[in-house]
């Protein structure tokens, strides 16, 4: 049988691929598998690229997020207010300036971090100021406190006296850096142990039936009484064991332990 020269079987390019049609289908599916493994090996790719962009990204926002905080896992927070007990006699008439002194803790202090500070921890002190009664007429005194030992060490205190529990002859003036002084009393009382003094002066003028005498020991006593009820000419005492109520000023840093 003969072909026209333009019929389909004289062409060589369709008589390849009618004759290798057997083998037409097997290679149409490789192209279609290697199209697919290409298509999961980019997606892999892509995948791979953007957890790594995802994770750059977060360990720059965490790195400018700031700085830690300021309550660190091992310290007792600042503001916290706790008792000491003065280990120390100190008084006014003899103290001075720079003057060491020691007291303890009296309460547990948690820290950040959960552990627990047990009551007994030293604190180290100093007199930074005495006002002696003698020379400014109203006794005065100021303590700071330098530094403790905690169960890791010692760490420095930075601490404000707030408070003298218990003792109602002193007072605290937290606004003038915790300045200790005599309690001065209220006027009605001011005026009544000064009556009280003057009576008790004038006992002994009346019983010798001297006037003079009399006036002379009712003015005597009635400043001296006034001396006692305003703190004006006392010296100021801070027995052992008087219990000091202080606040932290900036966070306490301990170890872990």
């Amino acid at each position: 049988m003969a072909w026209s020269p333009g019929h389909p079987v004289r062409n060589p390019i369709i008589l390849g691929v009618i004759f290798q049609g057997a083998h037409f289908e097997p290679t149409s599916v490789n192209f279609r598998r290697g199209n697919a493994m290409k298509r999961a090996a980019c997606i892999l790719v892509l995948t791979v690229f953007l957890l790594g962009t995802g994770m750059r990204l977060y360990g720059q926002d965490s790195s400018v997020a700031g700085p830690a905080p300021v309550n660190a896992p091992n310290a007792v927070s600042a503001g916290t207010r706790f008792i000491i007990g003065l280990q120390n006699h100190l008084d006014t008439k003899d103290a001075k300036n720079g003057d060491r002194f020691h007291a303890r803790t009296l309460v547990p202090l948690l820290t950040s971090n959960g552990a627990v500070l047990s009551p007994g921890m030293e604190v180290r002190g100093h007199i930074d100021k005495v006002e002696a009664a003698r020379k400014t007429g109203r006794a005065r005194i100021w303590l700071t406190f330098d530094e403790i030992r905690t169960p890791a060490g010692w760490s420095p205190l930075v601490a404000d006296l707030v408070d003298i529990p218990g003792v109602h002859s002193l007072k605290v003036d937290y606004d003038r850096e915790g300045e200790i002084e005599a309690r001065t009393s209220k006027h009605q009382q001011e005026a009544e142990a000064a009556a009280e003094g003057a009576f008790i002066g004038a006992a002994s003028g009346v019983a010798a039936h001297n006037g003079k005498d009399a006036a002379m020991g009712a003015a005597a006593g009635a400043a001296t009484a006034f001396m006692a009820s305003s703190g004006l000419g006392q010296e100021l005492t801070l027995a052992k064991d008087t219990k000091l109520e202080i606040v932290l000023d900036r966070p306490l840093y301990v170890s872990r332990f």
